[in-house]
């Protein structure tokens, strides 16, 4: 069935590339903090195990809005954790750094799907696509302040 809501057909798949590069960050990122929540240690564990925790868990809820949105615009989400990360500079670590290095490196995760947002905003407003616009200004905004928060704990 066709899809008809006011965007061309490029613009939509231009719009869903973009939006596979921020699920690509936001699922590196997931991963990577889900990780450092279970193996985070040091006189500060009870408190960056609970903030890893919401964060995870709001990285999570993220995914699927992002999906969604790609669905949305007739094309398929990637599918598999491989395909995902194909589109992420985010990176896991190899072994379990320090807790203050797990902190400076969700902060520069943070940063990154920031700047994955800012760059889906500049190609939805190219596309005249305010709805993916507007889903990418909302990830921007959660990932710096998330950033911020990060940098103040250390």
């Amino acid at each position: 069935m066709a899809i008809d809501i006011g965007l061309t057909d490029a613009a939509r798949t231009s719009s869903a590339e973009a939006l596979k590069v921020l699920l690509g960050e936001t699922y590196g990122l997931y991963n990577k903090t889900h990780g450092y929540h279970w193996n985070v240690t040091g006189p500060r564990f009870n408190e960056l195990h609970g903030m890893f925790m919401t964060q995870y868990n709001e990285l999570w809820l993220a995914l699927d809005l992002i999906a969604e949105r790609i669905r949305a615009l007739g094309h398929f989400a990637p599918g598999s954790s491989a395909e995902i990360l194909e589109h992420a500079t985010i990176k896991p670590d190899k072994g379990v750094p320090e807790a203050s290095e797990m902190v400076k490196n969700l902060a520069a995760g943070h940063e990154a799907v920031s700047k994955a947002a800012k760059a889906g905003i500049r190609i939805g407003e190219k596309n005249n696509d305010p709805v993916s616009v507007d889903l990418f200004t909302q990830r921007a905004q959660i990932a710096e302040k998330t950033a911020w928060m990060l940098r103040a704990s250390v």
